[in-house]
């Protein structure tokens, strides 16, 4: 009998809900059944590796989707065995199919080739050039949807680094409510068929909003 490596074994867990949580937890190395404590887990975790992910990438450092792998790795590989792994499963939201999991890995190569090496390292001469580098690159990733859970907090997290390179505080990304939030899933609709111009936009709006008004003075 062929024995299983630990990718066997993450394409199984992809799939497999926690028992006892009626299908509202992934399966997971913590037991954890109740979807309010795994949300406060991984949001805990994520706080404490934002600080080690800081010092990590340096601001000439042009990322690759190995790095993005790593980052989700370090951030959850506490909570799920397949945490750095490229998902083995469809995913639907609102009617909205990400990248087909067959194609993940494939278009996480083009992703690298033709985005990230492109717009990293984020040091550029113009906030225009920035606002483009950081939105393109946003708008691809959610896209492409990597992982079986929690894209879309590596992809904030990512622009943040992106905007540390640049000079720029961390982002802040809780602003985006409301309408706000409305225009930024429209913005992510729009990122399929390659406009970016409404995700620069909100790119734009949280840049604003994240620098201090002094410093923009």
């Amino acid at each position: 009998m062929r024995k299983s490596s630990r990718y066997d074994i993450s394409q199984l867990a992809q799939n497999e809900f926690e028992p006892g949580s009626k299908r509202q937890v992934l399966r997971n190395l913590l037991g954890i059944k109740r979807k309010k404590e795994i949300d406060r887990i991984e949001a805990v975790a994520l706080q404490q590796v934002e600080p080690v992910l800081f010092r990590t990438y340096d601001q000439n450092h042009r990322f690759s989707a190995k790095d993005i792998c790593n980052i989700h790795r370090i951030w959850l590989g506490r909570i799920y065995e397949w945490a750095g792994a490229y998902r083995t499963v469809d995913l639907t939201r609102s009617s909205f199919r990400f990248t087909h999991a067959r194609f993940v890995s494939e278009q996480m190569e083009e992703f690298e080739e033709n985005v990230l090496k492109q717009h990293t390292p984020c040091i550029f001469g113009s906030k225009n050039r920035m606002i483009k580098a950081l939105a393109e690159v946003h708008a691809e990733l959610v896209r492409i949807h990597p992982f079986r859970e929690g894209n879309g907090r590596v992809a904030r997290l990512l622009a943040t680094l992106m905007a540390l390179q640049a000079g720029l505080p961390p982002l802040n990304f809780n602003i985006i409510q409301g309408s706000k939030k409305k225009e930024y899933i429209a913005a992510v609709h729009a990122g399929v068929g390659k406009d970016y111009n409404p995700m620069e936009k909100i790119f734009s709006w949280i840049l604003e909003k994240s620098i201090p008004r002094t410093r923009r003075a």
